[in-house]
């Protein structure tokens, strides 16, 4: 492994899930898992590719119960190419001799690398060298060289080729007694003596897809069709020590491309036209250049090569293509199945990171979210809310996806879920809303769809509100936070908690930036906005109200996760660590043994602790401060020292925020949990989750956490706001930013030093803000900043 390349020694299969996971290559409108291409899916390989925003939804009988999901579709196949001698079984590293193999992901050209040497007995080897590449300058092609050189001996070798409609979606163990069968209507032809075509369509969603391979080699190709594939064949002569060369070109459209009249048309038109692999090389090279330019990331040592590994998926996930989509975040990337490619919160965990990079793209996820405005609006008048209840889980049309039901494969019982009452979600999305608008200047985007989507988001938070005349504020109840282990109190016959902390602080900000909004909105347009959704002065008072006196539990001096999480009881952590291991699933572990995760105080991921993820301690005191509360800086340590002896880690994001906030109050144990975040996918620490697909949030997080948390770096009232916490661990390094106009802005930290460089542009000065002084650098001036120790 060096500092731009990711590489795997010797076939594992134990591995391979992991290994296809974390060699995606991808291009923001379609990712293709790094599976070997002469393997077909089983139990330890999964082939899978996976096209931004198609989904497909279908019923299945689960435990005698009609249960509707929907996934994002595992399209056909456009890997295949496996080979054999004649007479001879079709090589692979499970039932072949493997002398060595190596697979090597180059991340500065976004290309995947394998070379596989087979023995074939008596002295004979085939060596097979393959680079792939999804292309990054043209969002609908793929290409794959595959390189034979024969060892020892000359002779025959055959080769096929195939587009493989019979896929399912099968990647995840725990989903299989589900249906996966999302395509049908498969036909295959051919355009051309060397190129091939599939076209089918998803069941429900009927969404027709389009794919044309074109096979370049020094022999004549053959085709055959045998339903579902479109299989090319030829025969390569080969001699002791000469190498021959065989190149697939693929591509892939949808019914859902803008300017095309037909997908196959389209598929078939371009994998005719576009130029030899030699030539796609150059092209995608030059466009995953220009993209780590803007990217910038310098971090040294193993930290920097395991963020810049993250930084890649981000791209190949969420990259300028994704400005044209209309997509959200899929939390575990385009990289498998698990949540079924579903859009959670955990674009809070993305959007800050592209806001100073992409913020194109960011804008693009946001019009995902407003254009599915209407349909929260619609969720939260069936739960008799006004406002906007948007979904814990959002796919193709932003109804609720959540599943009613979920398996713990610990004890094998399908368990009802509850996660649909994490109504957060909406004050992520304001979040985002905000945060952006910041980051970019867009005022235009703020005034008009993000000014609908905060103030109907404000409106459900007031409208869910209820006044406790006994405490003499107002309560949300029946919701569920972000730690997702606790559904419900102990014993309740019905599922929610109340005041949970987190939800009603976020609740609280996006109403207060809501009446911020009205007040600067420019006259005509707050009048549009009064007048379309209605709003009256009674409910401007009402948030007015609600956003001085939501209630925020407290006991022993610490903020409660909810409202009675003190009176649960304590769990034995060491008993269970000790006859458990790993025990960051604590809930299956618990439902298991027939107990119940709901009566402890144990929690699966930070929870209290986000709103210290989310806000400066500076902000976080003006909101308590707005609350009519005092968050004293003792306060919030002593609640960052009790949740961190009472959480699993359950989920990714965890160990994220615990380094983000520890990074600030316990300087010295923040490394810890920073290394954790960095190792999250890599090693697999969720025990085979990566294999499912990478987790997306944990990634763009530990960028951010570089980006914004050690550096303290926030953009509100039209400057960059930097306050950095050094860590001995980290003490030196550098990126580069996109702020208001202002591109290719570096920013490099090293011993007690900020240099601030502003590329030459007609772009405004931008104006940077330290605890201790304020400074504006002009474009084109490099601004050398003493830092306070």
């Amino acid at each position: 492994m060096t500092g731009w390349s990711w590489e795997y020694e010797g076939y594992e299969p134990a591995d391979e899930r992991l290994r296809e996971s974390l060699c995606v290559l991808g291009n923001g409108y379609f990712a293709t898992r790094g599976a070997l291409p002469e393997c077909v899916a089983d139990e330890i390989h999964y082939p899978g590719t996976y096209v931004a925003g198609i989904y497909n939804r279908l019923t299945s009988e689960v435990g005698g119960r009609q249960v509707e999901n929907e996934d994002l579709v595992n399209v056909p196949n456009w890997l295949p190419l496996r080979f054999r001698l004649p007479e001879g079984h079709w090589l692979t590293p499970d039932n072949a001799t493997v002398l060595d193999h190596r697979q090597l992901l180059h991340l500065s050209a976004g290309l995947l690398e394998r070379r596989t040497r087979y023995g074939l007995g008596g002295g004979r080897v085939l060596v097979v060298r393959q680079r792939r590449l999804v292309h990054m300058a043209d969002p609908h092609l793929a290409a794959l060289r595959t390189e034979f050189t024969a060892e020892g001996f000359s002779g025959p070798l055959e080769v096929e080729a195939a587009l493989d409609g019979g896929v399912t979606n099968a990647g995840v163990p725990r989903y299989r007694d589900l249906d996966g069968r999302h395509l049908t209507h498969v036909h295959t032809g051919t355009a051309a003596p060397d190129t091939v075509w599939l076209r089918c369509r998803t069941r429900t969603s009927d969404i027709r897809v389009g794919m044309a391979a074109r096979l370049t080699t020094e022999a004549p190709v053959t085709v055959r069709h045998e339903l579902p594939c479109a299989v090319q064949q030829v025969t390569l002569d080969l001699a002791a020590g000469r190498t021959v060369t065989v190149d697939k070109i693929v591509a892939l459209h949808t019914s859902r491309d803008p300017a095309i009249s037909d997908p196959l048309h389209a598929a078939v038109d371009r994998a005719g036209r576009v130029p030899g692999f030699d030539d796609l090389l150059r092209s995608h090279l030059t466009a995953w250049d220009q993209l780590w330019r803007r990217a910038e990331l310098d971090v040294p040592g193993e930290s920097g090569r395991i963020l810049r590994l993250h930084l890649f998926h981000v791209l190949q996930t969420l990259s300028p293509h994704t400005a044209d989509l209309d997509v959200g975040v899929p939390a575990r990337g385009l990289h498998g199945e698990a949540y079924r490619g579903h859009v959670f919160w955990d674009e809070l965990f993305v959007l800050p990171y592209l806001n100073l990079h992409l913020p194109e793209v960011s804008r693009a996820l946001l019009h995902y979210r407003h254009r599915r405005l209407e349909q929260a609006c619609t969720a939260a008048r069936r739960a008799g809310r006004l406002g906007a209840m948007y979904p814990w889980q959002s796919g193709s049309d932003g109804r609720e996806e959540t599943q009613q039901l979920h398996l713990n494969p610990r004890s094998g019982r399908w368990l009802p879920d509850h996660s649909h009452l994490q109504h957060h979600v909406g004050s992520a999305i304001a979040y985002n809303v905000w945060q952006y608008c910041e980051a970019s200047g867009d005022m235009e985007f703020l005034h008009t769809k993000g000014a609908e989507m905060l103030l109907q988001i404000a409106r459900f938070w007031a409208d869910k509100a209820v006044y406790d005349e006994s405490l003499g504020r107002h309560r949300i109840k029946g919701v569920v936070g972000p730690d997702e282990y606790h559904e419900a109190y102990p014993d309740a016959d019905v599922p929610g908690l109340d005041d949970n902390a987190y939800t009603n602080v976020t609740a609280a900000w996006v109403l207060t930036r809501a009446l911020e909004l009205l007040d600067t909105l420019p006259e005509p347009r707050r009048r549009e906005l009064v007048e379309r959704i209605g709003l009256d002065g009674g409910e401007r008072e009402l948030w007015e109200e609600v956003s001085h006196t939501l209630h925020v539990p407290f006991h022993e001096d610490v903020i409660s996760q909810f409202e009675g999480y003190g009176k649960l009881a304590e769990l034995d952590w060491d008993g269970y660590r000790r006859r458990y291991g790993d025990i960051r699933r604590l809930d299956r572990i618990l439902e298991a043994e027939g107990d119940t995760v709901n009566r402890y105080q144990a929690s699966k991921q930070a929870d209290v602790l986000m709103l210290g993820y989310l806000f400066s301690p500076a902000e976080l005191q003006g909101l308590f401060h707005r609350l009519g509360l005092r968050l004293e800086e003792e306060t919030w340590r002593r609640t960052v020292d009790y949740y961190l002896h009472r959480t699993s880690h359950g989920s990714t994001l965890s160990g994220l925020v615990h380094g983000w906030v520890l990074a600030r109050c316990r300087r010295a144990e923040a490394w810890k949990f920073c290394q954790e975040a960095l190792q999250g996918d890599i090693a697999d620490v969720q025990g085979g989750t990566t294999g499912e697909g990478i987790h997306l949030g944990a990634m763009a997080g530990t960028l951010d956490l570089v980006q914004r948390g050690l550096t303290g770096l926030e953009t509100r009232g039209g400057a960059l706001w930097l306050d950095p916490v050094p860590l001995p661990e980290l003490s030196a390094y550098g990126f580069a930013l996109r702020y208001q106009g202002n591109w290719g802005v570096r920013l490099h930290l090293e011993r007690g030093k900020l240099d601030i460089a502003v590329p030459s542009s007609d772009a405004s000065p931008i104006d940077v803000r330290l605890p201790d002084r304020a400074v504006r650098v002009q474009p084109g001036e490099t601004a050398r900043l003493e830092l306070p120790d």
